[in-house]
């Protein structure tokens, strides 16, 4: 993961909490001890990403390993309370959770043990339930989606140019499909794989005189290797040119390459399993964000209810591209880079994309999410579909055209 290119590089920071990284205490302290509940452990890349992260905050902060406690292979049930409470006994100060379905389980630990902060990922509840030691922390991942399908699109123009592509790679009207395996029908999902088909869009069109369709399969997990691997062969056979994930194992990375078909992973370079076809990941950088919790636990401090991580935090990242990767990749989404951080491009621009052959001028998003899941939030202003404006976690579930769901299992 030293490896790992960053993409952000501004040096300021804009989060609502007290504690900001500019402020941070750069000494050596052992004094706090952390806890870590993971769904799975290091052979997930999801999970992988998490504990790489915490694990060099801690080294940075100077906490040793012995006051960092990790939890692996918790389930989204009862047994993430009982691992939080065993925590609590072995005296952490600050526990960390990294699934969504875990929030639930933190949340109630929190109620229960109010002298310890519990912070998760993905979380929807935070900025709503109002427990003070319970906070959220996600980044505008869908941006460093985006230009991994900028590098996906540039790929798919080399591919078009050198007539590399077989009949069944193009749909009836003439545009290059690609596939993505996706965990489940959750607006993270959905909203990372509509960036992904977005920045591949943008660059196949301003190249070409064609577009790109998109198809997507559900594994109903997020970590089954051999769903996502059977997910990535059921799209390779419908035509597939290039295939991305947002799913944990390398069950789709290692279809592509068996297949020969170019990937995007998503957590970590695949670069090593799938030499042939590994062009570029996107993950979000943890470390931030641990270092930032840790120095508020440290120095008495707030830590915000609800965290959303930037380019310019260093949260939003690539890795290194593969030796796929099109001539011109990097430069190229260096350039989109620079246009989204300067907010001159918006993933979500509503001109540039259609929903049952209409613009959208309204959405009406679920933020504060209640058991019916009500939308609650006007979700777009002048002509732009915010994301993670309102809250951290993703709400954008928004089905928008040439993007066909196959399945849900």
């Amino acid at each position: 993961m030293k490896k790992l290119l960053a993409l952000g590089l501004a040096a300021a920071m804009t989060v609502t909490g007290a504690c900001l990284l500019a402020s941070c205490n750069e000494g050596s302290d052992d004094s706090i001890t952390v806890g870590f509940i993971a769904l799975h452990d290091d052979n997930s890349t999801y999970d992988k990403n998490f504990l790489d992260a915490i694990k060099a905050a801690c080294a940075a902060k100077g906490i040793d390993e012995d006051h960092l406690i990790i939890k692996t292979n918790t389930p989204e049930d009862n047994t993430c309370y009982d691992k939080a409470a065993d925590l609590v006994d072995q005296g952490c100060d600050v526990i960390f959770a990294d699934s969504f379905g875990h929030e639930e389980f933190i949340l109630q630990a929190a109620k229960d043990f109010p002298d310890v902060q519990f912070c998760h990922a993905t979380g929807t509840l935070a900025h709503t339930a109002g427990v003070a030691n319970h906070h959220n922390a996600f980044a505008h991942i869908y941006q460093g989606r985006y230009l991994a399908g900028v590098a996906a699109g540039m790929k798919l123009v080399e591919m078009y140019e050198a007539n590399e592509l077989e009949a069944n790679n193009f749909d009836a009207d003439g545009n290059i499909k690609i596939g993505y395996v996706g965990a489940y029908p959750y607006a993270e999902v959905v909203s990372g794989y509509t960036s992904f088909f977005l920045g591949a869009q943008s660059v196949v069109e301003e190249e070409t005189d064609i577009s790109v369709s998109m198809e997507v399969t559900y594994t109903s997990s997020w970590f089954n290797e051999r769903a996502e691997r059977e997910g990535a062969n059921t799209l390779i056979s419908r035509g597939a040119a290039l295939i991305s994930q947002h799913a944990d194992s390398m069950g789709a990375p290692s279809a592509c390459e068996k297949a020969g078909v170019p990937n995007v992973s998503y957590n970590g370079s695949t670069a090593a399993s799938c030499p042939n076809t590994f062009i570029v990941s996107s993950y979000v950088n943890w470390e931030p964000y641990f270092e930032y919790m840790i120095d508020c636990v440290m120095n008495g401090e707030e830590i915000a209810a609800d965290w959303t991580g930037t380019l310019a935090t260093e949260s939003v990242a690539l890795t290194e591209f593969g030796a796929a990767a099109a001539e011109g990749t990097a430069e190229k989404v260096a350039e989109v880079r620079a246009q989204l951080e300067s907010g001159e491009l918006h993933v979500f621009d509503c001109s540039k994309f259609t929903v049952n052959g209409e613009h959208l001028t309204s959405y009406m998003a679920d933020v504060d999410t209640d058991d019916n899941f009500t939308p609650d939030h006007e979700a777009i202003e002048n002509g732009i579909f915010y994301e993670s404006k309102h809250r951290s976690a993703p709400y954008f579930d928004v089905r928008i055209d040439g993007i066909t769901e196959l399945s849900e299992s």
